[in-house]
């Protein structure tokens, strides 16, 4: 999941891109108001009363066998439970200002809420066994041995659980909590209306602008998007103060050491790992960021860039779009030069409706992929506006559904791949897609327009994103210290933006609020680092297949099959890579030095 800026287009999404496929969701149920949605939430309700009847207080004293049935009736309840969330979610994200479609989701994540209390026990109750009964228990029968990374997973939170009825308190009030705050942010940004040379856009649409050719309309869009912002910053500064305290407040019960350390322990990743990666790469900034900027400044034939400048296109760049069928074409000719396998694996997302491509009012902006549960299948958002940046999400998105589909094979609860691996494929189909369009490049013009374009891409998967994990960073410890004003978190916005961007760029008055909008640090404190660790992990992966050959190929589909049934380090030593090595990560940076280098040769 990530959100780009991309080219304006129209409100309806049409553009002249052809059909745009929207999502069928009739895989996961018919209608709100179908039976089977009433059955299931009935189900749910009896099922998670009769599990806690039938196990509570009772889990130490099962066998091995006894064990193993427990655990599957617990992960068919959280199958059903996800089937029911991840519809109600995604036909929100369809049209966020819908009121009815909000108050499905709401009353839906009330009663799953509500329903699944009874269960809080379980995994409390389950890290209350001593390691060398567990142990036995694991040893003893082989089939509940497959879930040892789930039981791992669920006992690296045990240092840090709460009481059964403190558990049960944050469970039952999580719906009107963080989730509360995280709609109230959704449905202010998807309201939002920026006027452009006198045209009103939404968000998206607005941020599209940020690539347009014409540096006026760039800049207009910057202006109206810092105005808008702007109007809105005390209600966004009460947002990030109130869930960055209730997240301290959680973590304080918890005893967890810092803001950081849920995030971690939810990625599988050690913190010296991710410390590794975020130094490697501010260290980078001047070889990368700063050193590409100053030659896209001269290249656009400009002393200094502004902010609106970032995103722009190349002098040299043709005002080149994709219809849709093109872009399917050009993403499933990348992943069938890989593997044919690989574009089987993509193709029912065309054709089934499991991709929703246009450009809508109300609908949710960026891109994601999400899994939904094991028995159905995952359904990519995009806003596609022909852009080549657009093709390239495409690609993005259709790895992590690649991925998804490949995983569902480890079952419910092992199935989700932690976030630091979660975007091993997405990068990577990016990355063979980028590969493919390159070898078939006519002209060195047309080599250079790909290569600055793939720079600015990892640029911003990269350099901006670690930068945006330092902006948290600051922003946790700066509200321990007490209520942040607005002012206050524009300096730490501001702060980040001069030392990763580098001396090249001005940054004009209203900038300092452009944090704003950013989902992930109010859906998921610190989940931006993931993109980083995903784009240096593959950096070095696609070196090693260049390397490789054919042999390469079967490795890689079992990680992906993997799933979260492995920890990073099993999953890359069959490549001979090690995350916790320094060295990995100057691999993966290499990689875009060595493209910036290119890209300066051809200037002499």
């Amino acid at each position: 999941m990530r959100s780009i800026p991309r080219l304006r287009e129209d409100e309806t999404g049409a553009g002249g891109f052809g059909d745009l496929p929207e999502w069928d969701l009739s895989d996961l149920y018919a209608a709100p108001d179908a039976p089977e949605v009433a059955r299931d939430l009935d189900w749910l309700r009896e099922e998670c009363r009769g599990f806690a009847a039938e196990y509570e207080g009772r889990l130490a004293g099962l066998d091995g066998a006894a064990m193993l049935a427990c655990v599957r009736r617990y992960e068919r309840i959280e199958q059903v439970a996800g089937r029911l969330m991840s519809y109600a979610g995604l036909r929100y994200q369809q049209q966020t200002t819908d009121p009815a479609r909000g108050k499905f989701l709401a009353d839906t994540q009330d009663r799953v809420t509500d329903d699944t209390t009874p269960l809080v026990f379980f995994a409390l109750e389950l890290n209350r066994i001593e390691e060398p009964a567990l142990e036995a228990l694991l040893t003893a029968d082989s089939e509940l041995a497959r879930y040892r990374p789930w039981f791992d997973r669920l006992r690296a939170m045990r240092p840090y659980q709460l009481s059964d009825e403190l558990e049960k308190f944050l469970h039952d009030q999580s719906t009107v909590g963080a989730a509360a705050w995280n709609r109230l942010f959704d449905e202010t940004l998807a309201g939002m209306s920026f006027e452009v040379q006198g045209e009103a856009l939404a968000l998206e649409s607005t941020l599209n602008l940020l690539t347009d050719h014409d540096r006026d309309r760039r800049e207009a869009a910057a202006r109206a998007l810092a105005q808008k912002f702007g109007e809105n910053v005390r209600l966004f500064s009460r947002v990030h103060n109130t869930l960055t305290k209730e997240k301290a407040i959680e973590d304080r019960w918890r005893g967890m050491p810092t803001p950081q350390t849920g995030r971690h322990l939810a990625n599988h990743v050690e913190p010296e790992v991710v410390e590794a990666l975020r130094d490697a790469v501010v260290d980078a900034y001047p070889r990368l960021s700063h050193r590409y900027y100053k030659l896209k400044a001269r290249w656009m034939g400009f002393e200094t860039l502004q902010v609106w400048d970032r995103n722009a296109p190349l002098p040299f760049e043709p005002q080149k779009t994709y219809d849709w069928d093109s872009a399917r074409r050009i993403v499933s000719d990348a992943y069938a030069g890989f593997s044919p396998r690989l574009a089987e694996l993509a193709e029912p997302f065309f054709d089934r409706g499991w991709i929703d491509a246009g450009v809508k009012p109300g609908k949710s902006p960026g891109a994601f992929a999400h899994p939904t549960v094991t028995d159905a299948h995952p359904y990519i958002l995009l806003n596609y506006l022909g852009k080549p940046r657009d093709v390239m999400t495409l690609a993005h998105e259709l790895g992590h559904g690649v991925h998804q589909r490949l995983a569902a094979g480890q079952g419910e609860l092992l199935s989700s791949t932690p976030l630091t691996l979660a975007e091993t494929a997405s990068v990577f189909g990016e990355m063979l897609t980028f590969r493919s369009l390159l070898a078939r490049a006519g002209t060195d013009a047309e080599r250079k327009t790909l290569l600055a374009g793939k720079v600015e891409d990892m640029i911003n998967t990269v350099v901006r994103q670690i930068a945006f994990y330092d902006f948290e960073c600051k922003l946790h410890a700066a509200r321990a210290e007490g209520e942040l004003t607005p002012e206050d978190i524009n300096a730490l916005w501001m702060s980040v933006q001069a030392e990763s961007l580098g001396p090249v760029f001005e940054f004009m008055d209203g900038y300092e609020s452009f944090w704003a909008y950013i989902p992930h640090f109010v859906h998921a404190p610190f989940y931006v680092y993931a993109y980083a660790f995903g784009d240096g992990l593959v950096n070095a992966l696609y070196a090693v297949y260049e390397e490789s050959g054919a042999e390469f190929e079967g490795k890689y589909f079992k990680m992906l099959e993997a799933g979260g049934s492995k920890h990073h380090r099993e999953l890359l030593a069959p490549f001979g890579l090690d995350a916790s090595d320094p060295a990995f990560w100057q691999k993966g940076l290499g990689m875009i030095e060595g493209m910036i280098d290119e890209l300066e040769a051809m200037e002499s």
